[in-house]
Order: structure tokens, then sequence, then C-alpha cells
């Protein structure tokens, strides 16, 4: 049996997130349904992590089995004839046998876009978080600062998630200005919580907002108690940008 990773792009407006569930449409199943349309075979497609409704991809990597001896370049342009156009494999290669695209995962980073103007937008209406009032930025890196290394993240983190630990370190964490309206916030760790990233994001706004301070935003991560400005951000602003394994 042959191991084959892929690289997957996908905008999530339209889809229940990754993983396959009893009721909704998810990434996960069109990929197995479409491999098996192309392949014969039932396929169990493994991503590198599972990515909530609404939310983006651009570089998602996946792996799955398979006997078929298409070379793997033919296979992702097989399957992209196939797939809705919301979903495109970037790129299809043979790895090696024991690949696990979640396990063997080491880091990951997201990136979370912010529209800061009055006015809503007509083209980036799913892809962007818009907020009208003004944002500091300065505040908003000052507090994730704190944010760099090992702490436990349950307070940004939803309910019902079944892990063994709560602790992750983050390495790199900030605001960027791309121009006089867009904001993104980038984030890369060595793993992600249910909900994490977009928690993080909802509360440093609250700090950009001056809601909250630098200070403030430290003694919620410090205590692990949520409290009115612990908010999540919407999942149409983030994206899984890059996953990054050893070697």
């Amino acid at each position: 049996m042959r191991n084959i990773k892929l690289i997957i792009e996908y905008d999530g407006t339209n889809y229940n997130g990754w993983q396959k569930q009893p009721n909704g449409r998810t990434i996960q199943e069109i990929l197995e349904n479409t491999i098996e349309q192309i392949t014969g075979e039932i396929t169990n497609v493994t991503g590198s992590g599972r990515t909530d409704a609404g939310v983006h991809a651009l570089a998602q990597v996946a792996n799955f089995k398979t006997g078929s001896e298409i070379p793997a370049y033919k296979l992702a342009l097989a399957i992209n004839s196939l797939l809705p156009r919301e979903i495109s494999v970037i790129k299809a290669e043979d790895a090696d046998e024991d690949f696990h695209s979640q396990y063997d995962a080491v880091r990951k980073t997201y990136i979370y876009k912010i529209l800061n103007r009055k006015h809503r937008t007509a083209i980036n209406y799913n892809r962007v978080w818009l907020i009208a009032d003004k944002l500091s930025i300065a505040e908003m890196n000052n507090a994730a600062r704190s944010l760099i290394g090992k702490h436990d993240f349950k307070v940004f983190s939803k309910s019902g998630s079944n892990v063994k630990t709560t602790s992750r370190e983050i390495y790199d964490a900030c605001f960027k200005s791309i121009n006089n309206e867009e904001i993104e916030f980038h984030i890369t760790s060595n793993g992600f919580l249910k909900g994490m990233a977009r928690m993080i994001v909802g509360t440093l706004v609250n700090v950009g907002l001056r809601k909250l301070n630098a200070n403030d935003f430290r003694i919620i991560l410090d205590s692990g108690e949520k409290n009115k400005f612990v908010k999540s951000a919407p999942a149409h602003g983030l994206y899984l940008v890059k996953v990054g394994y050893e070697g």
C-alpha cells in the first residue's frame, strides 16, 4: 500500500469543518468520496488537525493509504477534476509508509484576518472579521507577548475538548498591519486546543479596543479564569497556513 500525502487549500464557508460528522457537509467527507470515485477504494483521509465550521486552510496536510498505481501528481489532477471549486489539492506526493499527518506534526501556524474600517466589505465578507472601531495594534502586540512560551491554555479553549493536557507552547504570536485597513494575527504553536486560536484573537481584540490592557490579559492567561472579555472571534477570519514536520 502506498501512503499519499496531500496539501489542501479550501474555503470553509459552506462546510461544517474538516472532520466527518453524522449531519453536515465536511472537507474530509468530500475528499474521501472523491478519492473513492477515482481509485474504487474506501479510504480514510487523515488531516493534520480539525478546523471548525467556517475556518479556511491554505495548506492543510492530510494522508491516505491506497493500492492504486496512479502517480501522485496525476492523482491530484484527478481529485481536483471532481472536487467542488472551493476545495483544491495543491500538491500530492508519495510519503513514507509510517507518515501520519496528525501525529507527526510538530507545529502549526494560523493567520487571523481583520478588516478594521467602518464600512463592510462586499468581496471578503466571509473571509475577514470586520471591526469598525479603531484597534491599537501596539496594545494588542504588547498583550500577545505574554503568550510566548509554555502555558496552560484551558481558559482559551472550548468545553468538550478530549485532550490529555491543555498545556501548549507558543513560538510566535503577533499582529501585523498589512495596510491602513487590514490587520493579520500570526500564531505558531506545537498544537492548538479546540477554539484556542479564535478565543485568543477575540480576547486580544478587546485589548485593542481598550476594554482590557496587557496586564489584564496576562492575568486571564495565568489564572485560567474566563470572564466577559474572553471572547471567540468569528470562524471566517481564521486560516490554517502551515503545518511543520521534523526532518
